[in-house]
């Protein structure tokens, strides 16, 4: 589990590199905010179109020979990205990473760590590989800005950060080759190998509680993109530096670490779908708030408690909603499988928020675009609410007869 969970977080730095690094980014390869948006948009639709077809491919293959090509693949392309190509290379290298990470690897990582625990410490093991994830997020990013800071947080530094983020993703691919195992069973389920096939789709597809786990993560993902903004907010509306902004964005992630360890083991105690209606309210509450502060130096630090807040409550979803797979009595045989279709829903805000961040601020300039997004944002947060209530009071407290 280490280096799978460590490799869970590091393996979406480079496309995600705009969450610390968003305006050196901009500046390095030219572009406006739209543009800049448009990169991650274009990796959430890759991945999403990869999404479904990786989860039934990490039900059949080997999950060993997945990640290691995953990582090989995404430390590949990331040294060609340190060059700052053009904007249209650059959208190409960003659809190549949706599909390297995400049917590669995505899939993959979410059966193992099923596979990994009982059914009763699901919301544990989930909480675990997002602990390790965060890890593979902070320790690195930490070491990155830190050589940014050093060659003059301009487009040089950015570039060793891209190469330095590439290099770790070939080692870790070799690694993961020697270290990690062919097989992933789960001690209280049949030693057999599992044939998925379109039978096992169907009954997937039909699962009502699969579309609102998908609603769940795409509401909770949506949330998680919302801190993103945080980021520029700092030195766009509160006049803060960008080493600074980089800064806050590095410390936020050390959340990840401590934060889902601690959701899931109350996740366990009390529930799954319960825990997430209840983050969910404190995400809408929290956004509400940030998108009505008014932009002054000397509230900064009510800022930063919204986004400690924020962040809080997101890392702790985000340990825990893919333990909803076992709560929601999903079988376990189509684990990577239903996990796809939940993810190939759940993680379009990779294609969407990005965008609607990045048109909402050239199109309203300063603090106004902002408050719109975070509006927005807030208002996911309470479809998501109920999707977790229907979850909780028609399906866990009162599970369906044939839960096959």
């Amino acid at each position: 589990m280490g280096i799978l969970s460590f490799s869970g977080g590091i393996i979406f730095a480079l496309p995600f590199l705009q969450e610390i690094y968003y305006i050196p980014l901009a500046e390095a390869l030219e572009l406006n905010n739209t543009q800049v948006g448009s990169l991650m948009s274009v990796f959430g639709i890759t991945a999403m179109l990869s999404y479904f077809p990786g989860g039934w491919l990490a039900d059949r293959v080997s999950p060993r020979k997945l990640i290691t090509s995953s990582l090989l693949s995404t430390g590949a392309a990331g040294f060609y990205f340190s060059t700052f190509p053009s904007y249209q290379i650059s959208l190409a290298i960003h659809a190549f990473w949706g599909v390297s990470i995400t049917f590669l690897f995505w899939g993959a990582m979410i059966r193992v760590t099923r596979n990994w625990a009982p059914a009763e410490e699901q919301g544990r093991a989930f909480g675990i590989l997002e602990a390790g994830r965060g890890l593979g997020e902070v320790l690195p990013a930490m070491a990155t800005l830190a050589v940014f800071a050093i060659l003059g947080s301009g487009e040089q530094g950015l570039a060793m950060v891209v190469i330095q983020y590439s290099g770790v993703f070939i080692l870790l691919g070799i690694v993961a080759w020697f270290v990690m195992e062919d097989r992933a069973d789960r001690s209280d389920v049949a030693d057999e190998k599992p044939k998925v096939g379109l039978q096992e789709v169907i009954q997937v597809l039909k699962m009502p509680v699969v579309w609102l786990i998908a609603i769940v993560i795409l509401t909770g993902y949506s949330a998680y993109w919302g801190l993103f903004r945080y980021t520029p907010l700092a030195t766009d509306v509160f006049a803060l530096s960008v080493t600074i902004g980089a800064t806050i964005a590095v410390g936020k992630m050390w959340f990840k670490v401590f934060i889902p360890l601690v959701s899931g083991y109350l996740g366990d105690r009390f529930g799954i779908a319960k825990s997430v209606a209840w983050l969910f309210l404190i995400l809408f509450l929290n956004y509400v708030f940030i998108a009505f502060l008014p932009g002054k130096a000397a509230l900064a630090p009510l800022m930063f408690v919204s986004l400690a807040i924020g962040s809080i409550a997101v890392y702790a979803m985000r340990g825990i909603y893919f333990a909803l797979l076992e709560e929601g009595s999903i079988p376990i045989a189509v684990t990577a499988t239903a996990a796809g279709v939940i993810s190939a829903v759940g993680f379009t805000p990779d294609i969407f928020m990005p965008l609607l961040g990045g048109v909402l601020l050239d199109k309203f300039p300063g603090a106004l675009g902002y408050r719109y997004f975070f509006l927005t944002t807030a208002a996911i947060c309470l479809v998501g609410l109920v999707a977790s209530m229907i979850i909780y009071f028609k399906i866990v407290k009162r599970p369906p007869v044939d839960s096959q």
